[in-house]
């Protein structure tokens, strides 16, 4: 596992956060794919955005692929257990209602949890990353007291998680991109 930190994601936590430190964001690393194939398996074709201006960006980064989506229904989210057919996909999502972490390995859920509540945590295999949630700092080993920044650490959980690692530069290049209007619950 990559010995990543919350400090190598903050850029993408902030990017995704307004002025009232309201966070609306959603992203899936996938170890091993490209973006064509991660599009492919979560059934979005690559093209514009439709009026809508829902979709999914597919990132190239280190070690496989980020997406990220713009939207509001956590599509990514829920497919990260199809992403991960055949390899690992760690996914974060962190709205005003629901900040959560999902680890799946080809195509099981291995671990999810909230991000305030790490000792409810659930999978097939709850305690793997273990020993990297206590490094990066995400335990809620005292109820009353939360983790800065869980946000950011999630994301580097993430890429500890796969080794799949995007850099603020890989994020402000290119990427794919494809409409997510014609899945539910956008139909």
């Amino acid at each position: 596992m990559s010995g990543a930190t919350a400090a190598a994601y903050e850029w993408l936590y902030r990017e995704f956060t307004d002025g009232v430190d309201e966070t609306w964001l959603y992203a899936t690393f996938v170890q091993g794919l490209s973006p064509q194939e991660a599009l492919r398996r979560i059934g979005v074709a690559p093209g514009p955005l439709e009026d809508s201006g829902f979709g999914v960006a597919a990132y190239a980064a280190r070690g496989g692929t980020v997406l990220i989506e713009c939207g509001w229904a956590g599509i990514i989210y829920d497919m990260a257990g199809r992403l991960s057919a055949g390899t690992s996909a760690a996914a974060v999502i962190a709205t005003v209602k629901r900040e959560d972490f999902a680890y799946c390995v080809d195509g099981r859920l291995v671990t999810t949890f909230d991000l305030y509540s790490y000792s409810l945590r659930e999978g097939s295999d709850p305690d793997r990353l273990h020993a990297e949630v206590e490094d990066l700092g995400l335990n809620d080993g005292d109820p009353l007291e939360f983790p800065d920044d869980p946000i950011s650490r999630a994301l580097a959980l993430a890429e500890r998680a796969t080794g799949v690692h995007l850099s603020a530069a890989r994020y402000g290049g290119p990427a794919l991109i494809g409409s997510t209007d014609h899945l539910e619950p956008y139909r």
